[in-house]
């Protein structure tokens, strides 16, 4: 255990951090799983509701590097890419 004041604070804020980070890990699987669970009922609007969701969460989790930027970037991209073959299959 830490016995100076400054690294006790240190520990606190590292817990305090550490619970966020994972909490907007965790709404980023939500979201990723719910556009990609959506895209498999072949429902278009829902799809892009939740990538639109995930997309800004994933940009600001990058930005604050909570992600890494490449990471948010492949994430998008396939949640895209399958919300495109939606409409590929229509036609």
């Amino acid at each position: 255990m830490a016995h100076k004041h400054a690294a006790i604070k240190h520990l606190r804020q590292t817990k305090k951090r550490t619970e966020h980070n994972t909490n907007v890990k965790k709404s980023l699987t939500y979201l990723r799983k719910a556009a990609l669970k959506a895209v498999s009922k072949k429902d278009e609007k829902e799809a892009l509701k939740f990538y639109a969701e995930f997309q800004k969460s994933a940009d600001r989790a990058a930005r604050k590097n909570i992600i890494k930027k490449n990471s948010a970037a492949r994430k998008k991209s396939r949640i895209v890419r399958a919300i495109q073959s939606i409409n590929a299959k229509k036609v």
